[in-house]
């Protein structure tokens, strides 16, 4: 059903890797998801990819942290050597950055994506959500040339999961946020490594982009025996939600100079 949606987002759809390197050296590889919006090399993003990057510039200016906690390296790989974003504009109350990357060639992306109209939105419509997930990639840190090393083999594949368009839902986009934003919520789960790509429909068109899985209470609470003891246990539902392609419109005009 969704062959050829997926082959259509592997055009846009690239792995983005945060690393990060502690003060006592630990280095740890994290992996998201982001969009090549057009030819200009603009890409679309989640803003909460972020957060080590923020807390990483934060404690540049404090002296006491705790080795364990202190972020001393920072770095993104956004699906190639040698490419970095430059232009970055942060839309933190819709959970999304864009950027440019350079270098760029736009000859390497074929099929950019396509917003589906508010129109077009049918609850119940078949969707289908890409990205990164069950990677673990093996990096290290050169402390000689003061840069993270990546084991090429360990990086991620391209992967779907489907749903169904189960409703919309109006939320903050972080915690602590004034405004709210409008959400897609589909019947599955957004998997670890698919935050910041897209939600599809069986024609390849974004719906939106992913950002959080929420857990939602089923109403009931079994009881089960675990070591000789009777425990209750809480039933979820776990669906995704994904940022709204109204939110996508907004942030991609300003790559789009409007």
């Amino acid at each position: 059903m969704f062959s050829e949606a997926f082959r259509i987002a592997g055009q846009f759809t690239r792995p983005v890797v945060v690393l990060t390197r502690s003060g006592l050296g630990k280095v740890n590889a994290t992996c998201g998801t982001f969009m090549i919006l057009n030819r200009e090399g603009w890409i679309i993003t989640v803003a909460h990819l972020w957060q080590s990057y923020f807390m990483y510039r934060q404690q540049q200016a404090k002296q006491d942290i705790e080795p364990e906690k202190k972020i001393e390296n920072h770095s993104f790989w956004w699906g190639g050597d040698g490419k970095v974003l430059k232009d970055i504009k942060p839309f933190p109350e819709f959970d999304l950055i864009i950027g440019r990357l350079e270098p760029f060639d736009p000859d390497e992306v074929v099929e950019y994506p396509a917003f589906v109209t508010q129109d077009e939105m049918k609850i119940g419509t078949s969707l289908c959500r890409v990205g990164y997930p069950f990677s673990r990639i093996r990096a290290s840190f050169d402390e000689k040339n003061s840069r993270f090393i990546m084991d090429g083999k360990s990086l991620p594949s391209l992967y779907p999961i489907d749903g169904i368009y189960t409703r919309t839902v109006e939320a903050p986009a972080f915690k602590g946020a004034k405004n709210v934003t409008k959400f897609i919520e589909t019947s599955s789960p957004g998997l670890l490594g698919q935050s910041g790509g897209p939600i599809l429909d069986t024609k390849g068109r974004v719906w939106g982009v992913q950002s959080r899985t929420v857990h939602l209470p089923l109403g009931f609470s079994p009881k089960v025996r675990r070591d000789g003891r009777e425990i209750e246990e809480n039933q979820f539902l776990n669906a995704g939600w994904g940022v709204h392609v109204d939110a996508l419109r907004k942030a991609t005009r300003v790559s789009q100079g409007m």
